[in-house]
């Protein structure tokens, strides 16, 4: 699994914001994220990892990355999630 690269989506308990992104280590960013080493999530911590894909190059990560913050990136992923949006919204 060393030669993989993840495309992850982390959502804000604080805001509920989402933030999208890439790495070739996804244990080691999500410990980055979680200590505030990221400024753009720095001040919206705690957060959670809702998503993740695995991609065989940098090049396909990338890619994917820029997709998902499209609007249609967005659609997908709403979609692919509806099961755990809907969870949360019973949640509350």
């Amino acid at each position: 699994m060393e030669d993989f690269y993840y495309v992850y989506i982390l959502q804000s308990e604080k805001d509920g914001n989402k933030y999208t992104g890439y790495t070739s280590n996804l244990p080691l960013r999500f410990e980055a994220h979680q200590k505030g080493k990221v400024n753009s999530t720095k001040h919206r911590r705690p957060l959670k990892l809702i998503y993740f894909e695995g991609c065989l190059s940098q090049d396909d990560a990338l890619r994917r990355e820029k997709y998902l913050k499209t609007h249609y990136g967005k659609m997908y992923l709403g979609n692919r999630l509806k099961s755990y949006f809907t969870g949360q919204e019973n949640k509350e």
